[in-house]
């Protein structure tokens, strides 16, 4: 989620064993949408002021899909359904995921300080991980500032083949006052999905991007969905190209190193892919029913941009305008925005679009459309 950066680094300010359910490869084919969500989508792409937009809907095992605009605007190439998409933040869900599977199998704890499992890591500045628990670093209640508040004037080509090791981010991060002493206040930080990925690390000895393979991909059979590594800065096709806003026009910024946002927001995915993941987690099958509980205990989070929402462990709810409510997440990165969760009727919908930075009305566009989708009769 874009939460309190403005500029070109504001993209990444958004912008994982257990028996589960092999439903990545039991959806029927895809169908194509109709009305109200397609609608929704041309106004992205028209009004919007997005190349191209996609959505996916997933209920009771049936897919539609549906596009609006182009892939590429040199060559106007239609917009492709399900190509591969830098996904952002939600790659949070993820990490939350493989951390509740921890949690799980009684390798973390929650409620005890980080610093019991990265000594000295968090230090500096009023920022003490002898305080900040491990489900205050997933639910964004840690007061950790964002790495990302140093880099917000950069300009993006300057950070393209850069990528960062995660244990200078954190750093970055903790040379800034704490925004507030842990457990009093919230506000949306990715350094907290950072710490949380080198948890995941520390306790399994093995990388995050293995543990969300292990865990996650593999056993839903997400076979298009992986975390990047240093210098892997090529985003795998088919996909609509990526743009975000340059001195003379847009730029093609498909392929970077995301390791810049790494456990807070660098997973490749497809729509496909990431409705078969929240299609089974709020489903109940990659988390035991304690921890998809703890998950799903979320608190008020005035600040996150979106009204009414709260955030619990790598999940955010709003109300829907249908009545009940959503559990996903937002995601947003260089060249990539999209929005994916599941309504109460377990219905799954994704929203995706091929540019970022946008402006403020077409992020909120994006969300009506997620909505609509949810919604839709």
């Amino acid at each position: 989620m874009t939460i309190g950066l403005t500029g070109k680094l504001a993209a990444l300010a958004c912008g994982l064993v257990l028996v589960v359910s092999a439903c990545g490869s039991g959806a029927a084919p895809a169908q194509p949408q109709t009305g109200g969500v397609q609608s929704e989508l041309d106004g992205l792409t028209s009004a919007g002021g997005v190349p191209g937009a996609e959505a996916l809907l997933r209920d009771q095992g049936q897919v539609r899909t549906s596009t609006s605009g182009v892939a590429n605007l040199a060559d106007r190439t239609p917009m492709i359904s399900d190509g591969r998409i830098r996904a952002g933040s939600i790659t949070k869900s993820f990490v939350a995921t493989v951390v509740l599977q921890l949690v799980g199998e009684g390798k973390v704890e929650l409620d005890v300080p980080i610093d019991r499992y990265l000594p000295g890591l968090v230090a500096g500045n009023g920022n003490d991980g002898t305080r900040i628990t491990v489900r205050q670093l997933l639910q964004h209640t840690s007061g950790l500032p964002n790495y990302l508040g140093k880099l917000a004037s950069v300009d993006p080509e300057t950070l393209r083949n850069r990528g960062a090791d995660p244990a200078d981010l954190v750093a970055t991060a903790v040379s800034q006052p704490a925004l507030f002493p842990s457990g009093t206040g919230w506000t949306y930080s990715n350094t907290n999905y950072i710490v949380l990925g080198m948890l995941v690390e520390k306790v399994s000895g093995t990388t995050l991007a293995q543990q969300i393979d292990l865990r996650v991909a593999r056993p839903l059979n997400l076979a298009n969905t992986y975390l990047p590594g240093r210098g892997d800065t090529v985003l795998p096709r088919p996909h609509a190209t990526g743009y975000v806003p340059g001195k003379n026009g847009v730029i093609d910024f498909s392929d970077y190193d995301a390791t810049l946002a790494w456990a807070a927001g660098g997973l490749i995915s497809t729509a496909r892919d990431v409705a078969t993941f929240y299609d089974a987690l709020l489903g109940g099958r990659i988390l035991p029913p304690a921890q998809l509980a703890e998950m799903k205990n979320a608190v008020p989070a005035p600040n996150l941009g979106v009204a009414n929402a709260s955030y619990g462990l790598g999940l955010f709810t709003v109300p829907l305008p249908c009545g009940g409510e959503y559990w996903g997440h937002e995601g947003s990165t260089f060249g990539y925005m999209s929005m994916a969760g599941a309504g109460p009727s377990g219905r799954v919908a994704v929203i995706a679009v091929n540019a970022y930075p946008v402006k403020p009305e077409t992020s909120a566009a994006l969300m009506s459309t997620f909505a609509a989708a949810l919604c839709a009769q």
